[in-house]
């Protein structure tokens, strides 16, 4: 997976965490369409993380075949 694409799911996945904060109910957070968002929120910042520990591992692997 190139770098470019990884940029793309990172995107993807910041968009999905904005339109899920807007379908949460403040007021009453743990009702069911509330729910839903928040582990669509959740699951996002799941992906976002993977995907940079994706690209630092690549990083990594770069730098030791360069050597």
């Amino acid at each position: 997976m190139s770098k470019t694409l990884s940029i793309i799911f990172i995107v993807i996945a910041v968009a999905l965490i904005a339109y899920n904060v807007t379908l949460v109910n403040f007021s009453d957070p743990f009702e069911k369409n509330s729910t839903i968002a928040l582990i669509g929120i959740m699951a996002s910042l799941c992906a976002i993380v993977l995907l940079l520990v994706f690209v630092t591992s690549r990083k990594i692997q770069d730098k030791i075949n360069k050597d």
